[in-house]
């Protein structure tokens, strides 16, 4: 007989127990597994629930309203003089305008006091986001490329810093700068701000992403000292790590008010952030005397140029910088 035929392979199949015939446990898991990657029919699938397009432009447009509503009235305001802030509608502008004459009024104002403290806000800002740079740089860099004792620890504790509430510095901070004699002195407004955990933060995060360990291996290997593999390898390489730390660091520092609130009592220090709200005060408390509200509503204004100019010019790393991040 033939067992390698056709008919001999039925009659064994056959004549086998049963149980020989049952599929093995590993086929069943594999057709389970061919199965399972089948691909699920679309109407099958479970769909997220839809969002009306009319809705989502509805809640897109009170959000526009609600950030545009303020601009608005600041624009408004400029043109008009202290009666007519109160007197005329908020959000549109006077008839005839106002506007040149209150720059004058504005820059006039106590010997040209607004100048002073928009140079004072200048400089708190530039040196205090250049400081906290370079000093977030450095940090970053030994903490993403070097390994020493309590690395760990003492990067977790900076970061411990952020959840700190600044009110509660408040008391030590002034006495500590009361010591150290930099009340109603730049120093005291600048120092203590050069400190920033999140920038810290950042700025390891674009060590590890963009300055690889190999190259700094093949910088020593060719007789390159620390100094100038940082300087001259990693910074550049760090262009939009650094204008993103820089930038934030502007901004925090040009709208820096509470630290200027408890070290300067001298209003030629002040920056305008403080200035703008003595003036405030001053009216609220005269019943809108001088300084009146118009100057304050202009000030306002041209406090925010510096802002959306810093952001048009290096807008462009600052995206990068935040997509490089996101990224690691």
């Amino acid at each position: 007989m033939d067992v390698c035929g056709p008919a001999g392979r039925r009659r064994y199949a056959l004549a086998r127990p049963s149980y020989m015939n049952a599929p093995s446990s590993r086929g069943l898991q594999r057709r389970s597994l061919v199965r399972s990657r089948e691909p699920v029919p679309t109407e099958m699938r479970l769909r997220a629930p839809s969002i009306p397009g009319a809705l989502r432009h509805a809640v897109l447009a009170i959000f526009l309203v609600y950030c545009i509503l303020p601009a608005t009235w600041i624009l408004a305001a400029v043109t008009k003089d202290s009666s007519q802030i109160f007197t005329t509608f908020g959000f549109w502008f006077a008839n005839p305008p106002h506007f040149f004459e209150n720059i004058v009024d504005l820059f006039a104002f106590r010997d040209g006091i607004f100048i002073r403290w928009f140079g004072n806000s200048l400089l708190y800002a530039g040196s205090i986001s250049l400081g906290s740079t370079l000093i977030c740089a450095l940090g970053g860099y030994a903490f993403a490329k070097y390994d020493f004792p309590g690395k760990h620890f003492l990067f977790n504790f900076i970061l411990g810093a952020i959840m700190v509430p600044s009110t509660a510095l408040v008391l030590p901070l002034f006495l500590m700068l009361y010591r150290l004699g930099l009340v109603n002195t730049i120093w005291g407004v600048i120092l203590p701000s050069l400190v920033n955990p999140f920038g810290l933060y950042l700025m390891r995060v674009f060590w590890d992403a963009s300055f690889p360990n190999e190259l700094i291996e093949a910088a020593r290997l060719d007789g390159a000292g620390e100094l100038r593999i940082f300087w001259h390898l990693g910074m550049p390489l760090m262009q939009s790590g650094l204008v993103t730390v820089t930038l934030l660091s502007f901004v925090g520092a040009w709208n820096n008010f509470f630290l200027p609130l408890i070290v300067l009592s001298k209003d030629d220090l002040y920056p305008l952030t403080l200035g703008l709200n003595i003036w405030n005060s001053v009216s609220n408390a005269a019943g809108g005397g001088k300084p009146s509200y118009h100057l304050i509503a202009l000030g306002s204004l041209i406090s925010v140029l510096p802002l959306i100019a810093a952001f048009i010019l290096l807008g462009k790393y600052w995206r990068g910088g935040l997509t490089a991040g996101a990224a690691k």
